[in-house]
């Protein structure tokens, strides 16, 4: 049988065989691999308390992050060698059997990213009840901010505070949706990212068949603590690629 390891997960007991030596580690193979895996390790660090809710129903026989792990690397990573990416478009922050929503949007307007989407509560085992799920990458400093109760799915509109400093940087926004009992969750969509300097007089913006009179209210510079559908955002969550992360409550009503 050969060397083999013992090991305890779940309150059950597993044995494999050893890794086995190996002559020569770094071949062209091996390194692109291990480059692959880095790019899709590197991306799910910033977000994965969001991946324990997002990859929540695939934790029968592997952990939530290890579910994330094997889907990134499957569908979303890219290239070849050492220059591996991620196909932000394939990428899922989250997975599972809810019904997602098919049409939204996300503009952000200096330190803001306000997302819209459209009802489709009653469309499958969509529920109006539904928790809105919000997150928004940063590419450039490959760190994330999230919002896993941002409002309900009938609520159709939700902000997320960004930090200051990301208005010049690349920003991949996602939407997803949580029963509201947090049995199931619904595959992630990313968001067209639109970028407005102006209030709601912004043509793209206003013509928009998402964009309602609640937005024109939300795009007021003036206001300092913006009101959507009377769910207020009053904190921040910001976790960094690196170093100990922060985490707070961020759903509060007005």
């Amino acid at each position: 049988m050969g060397p083999v390891v013992g090991f305890h997960w779940k309150s059950k007991y597993y044995i494999r065989a050893r890794a086995t030596k190996v002559s020569n580690p770094r071949t062209p193979k091996q390194q692109e691999q291990r480059g692959k895996f880095a790019t899709a390790f590197g991306f799910l660090k910033a977000i994965k308390p969001f991946i324990r809710i997002g990859y929540k129903e695939f934790t029968q026989e592997k952990s939530a992050f290890n579910a994330a792990m094997s889907y990134i690397l499957k569908r979303a990573v890219t290239g070849n060698g050492k220059e591996t990416s991620i196909d932000f478009n394939r990428a899922l922050v989250s997975m599972g059997t809810l019904m997602p929503v098919f049409e939204g949007t996300a503009t952000q307007y200096e330190d803001q990213m306000y997302f819209n989407w459209q009802d489709n509560s009653g469309m499958g085992n969509a529920e109006d009840t539904d928790i809105a799920m919000l997150l928004v990458y940063n590419k450039n400093k490959e760190t994330a901010v999230y919002n896993t109760e941002a409002a309900l799915r009938s609520g159709c509109h939700a902000v997320l505070q960004l930090p200051a400093d990301w208005q010049n940087d690349e920003l991949i926004a996602y939407l997803s949706f949580c029963s509201a009992d947090g049995s199931c969750v619904a595959n992630s969509i990313r968001l067209t990212v639109t970028v407005t300097e102006t209030t709601f007089d912004e043509p793209d913006i206003k013509n928009s068949p998402l964009w309602t009179s609640s937005d024109r209210t939300s795009f007021y510079p003036e206001l300092k603590q913006p009101v959507i559908n009377n769910i207020s955002i009053k904190s921040l969550t910001h976790h960094p690629f690196t170093g100990k992360p922060f985490q707070g409550r961020l759903y509060g009503t007005g």
